[in-house]
């Protein structure tokens, strides 16, 4: 729903907000876990500008559990508040703001369950050609969001190094394994959202209600050990190769934000299967948010784009995913975590992995500095944009999520 939030004349007293590249501008509002430099209290922020303003102070709002576990409503209402308070000065607000430059921000909430997803049927079609050309994708995958339980506990926020995973690796597809530091090491780029209020155990989400328990996204980095994942894949999907770590932006901009960007998800061929009915949602379920990856390893001082890809795109909307995920039931709590899969188009420059861009390693990506990729190395920095526009509306971004590769003994030691 426009209201007006999302009216492109509005102005915040924060002059930085009033920035024409500011991801952070009064239309946006995305909220952040932080602590003051110096300060162990963590806190609840709006990103204004470069700047936070403190929610708990503002608004009595302390914490990112508390706005998860709140109706869409009451969310709504918060976003009202904050905008009317940071378009019309008042006396001492100022003291209410935190530099984003002197906070250190912070993993949102400890998040108690994640769900991977594999929702770009690009993707989809671009991996399954690599390993069954004949038979790309499954029968199901045109009847249901394929997905796979993550683990929690290694989600970080953006900044946190990562360590280059071992695991069982072959050189022979009926084996022996060997025990050892990964060589095939990928990135993801993938749309994070976070869930709440939730459901009941047994009482399902209609796909019609689904949106009002999405309470906003983030970038995904869902980090991907590719040769590690081929032995141990079949029967039940990735383990070891997913596990060790997922990173994410620390900002959570709100459904409400993106509701200036909705469009129709794509148009299914005629020969495609349409969802059944628990999963038919009408009308415009798709967001149009343009993903980045860019790509700096150590020789580089500045990093190189390696891909742009567009989340309208996808085969399956949010809205879906979440649906499908409590059709049977399944009990979805406050601070939930799904990720989209990763995030690819139609053309070469839109594919969101270097499993996709290198063709599992036979085109290798000739970078500026003279070296060339094939997969990731220890030193590389791998970085995600992403951001929002439309006619008519201000411009939105959701920040950046970042992490760099350490070597395995550094992730040992």
């Amino acid at each position: 729903m426009i209201d007006t939030t999302h009216d492109p004349a509005l102005q915040s007293w924060v002059a930085s907000a009033n920035k024409s590249d500011t991801d952070f501008p009064i239309q946006n509002l995305p909220f952040a876990t932080f602590a003051r430099k110096g300060d162990d209290r963590t806190r609840l922020g709006i990103g204004i500008g470069d700047i936070i303003l403190d929610a708990g102070e503002a608004f009595g709002c302390r914490s990112m559990e508390q706005l998860m576990a709140m109706p869409r409503s009451a969310r709504r209402d918060l976003r009202h508040q904050a905008s009317e308070f940071l378009s019309k000065s008042s006396r001492g607000a100022e003291k209410l703001l935190t530099p984003i430059s002197e906070a250190q921000l912070l993993l949102p909430c400890q998040i108690p369950d994640y769900t991977d997803f594999y929702a770009s049927i690009h993707h989809a079609t671009n991996v399954g050609s690599m390993f069954r050309p004949d038979n790309p994708l499954l029968p199901n995958y045109k009847w249901l969001p394929v997905a796979y339980h993550g683990r929690a506990s290694s989600v970080v926020v953006s900044g946190t190094a990562v360590g280059r995973p071992s695991g069982e690796i072959v050189s022979n597809p009926a084996g022996p394994p060997a025990f050892s530091p990964c060589r095939l090491l990928d990135y993801e780029l993938e749309l994070g959202a976070f869930l709440g209020p939730g459901n009941k155990m047994g009482e399902p989400i209609p796909v019609a209600e689904a949106e009002d328990h999405i309470v906003g996204v983030c970038l995904l980095n869902d980090w991907s050990a590719r040769d590690i994942q081929t032995w141990e894949y079949q029967p039940l999907g990735p383990f070891l190769a997913k596990n060790f770590a997922t990173s994410i932006s620390p900002w959570v901009v709100t459904i409400d934000a993106l509701e200036p960007f909705r469009c129709p998800a794509d148009a299914r061929p005629e020969t495609d299967p349409q969802p059944l009915p628990h999963l038919s949602a009408p009308g415009n379920g798709a967001f149009r948010i343009q993903l980045e990856v860019w790509l700096r390893t150590a020789k580089m001082s500045e990093p190189v784009r390696l891909s742009h890809s567009d989340f309208s795109t996808m085969y399956w909307t949010l809205a879906q995913m979440v649906a499908h995920h409590a059709s049977n039931g399944c009990p979805l709590r406050p601070g939930d975590l799904i990720g989209s899969g990763t995030v690819s188009g139609p053309e070469k420059l839109n594919r969101g992995c270097l499993l996709e861009l290198t063709w599992r390693g036979t085109e290798p990506i000739a970078l500026p500095s003279g070296e060339t990729r094939k997969f990731l190395e220890d030193g590389d920095e791998v970085i995600f944009r992403g951001w929002c526009e439309a006619p008519r509306f201000r411009r939105i971004g959701l920040g950046e999520c970042r992490g760099t590769v350490l070597t395995a003994n550094e992730r040992l030691g």
